[in-house]
């Protein structure tokens, strides 16, 4: 029995650690504080990069504890969250680095259509 007692204390610690973790994103994301929000760093806010880190935080915590990662074998593990960790990095520097030229065309393209109405 204390092997189940323990697997829960492990789910409801979690449980906590993701909680607090999202609280803390609803919080940055009511306020927006100025100095996180007005300013730019590597093509977008500083409070942008907070919001997509503490994502990947708690996806890898998800992956890991309820998916049963931790169970894996080294070498899967790592296979699977380098993957991903690279993968996102990769496709989150393009969004956030290239999105704002993707605004400016669609502008663009609106602007042209709506002259006709």
């Amino acid at each position: 029995m204390s092997g189940a007692n323990s697997h829960k204390a492990l789910i409801w610690k979690v449980f906590g650690i993701l909680s607090v973790i999202t609280l803390f994103e609803v919080v940055l994301g009511i306020y927006k504080p100025d100095a996180l929000h007005l300013s730019k760093v590597l093509g977008t806010s500083p409070l942008n990069w907070m919001f997509l880190i503490l994502t990947l935080v708690k996806g890898y915590f998800i992956a890991w504890f309820f998916m049963h990662l931790s169970d894996e074998k080294k070498w899967l593990r790592r296979s699977i969250v380098w993957t991903l960790v690279f993968f996102i990095s990769y496709l989150s520097f393009f969004l956030l680095t290239e999105g704002g030229a993707v605004g400016e065309t669609f502008t663009g393209v609106y602007k042209s259509i709506t002259r006709f109405y």
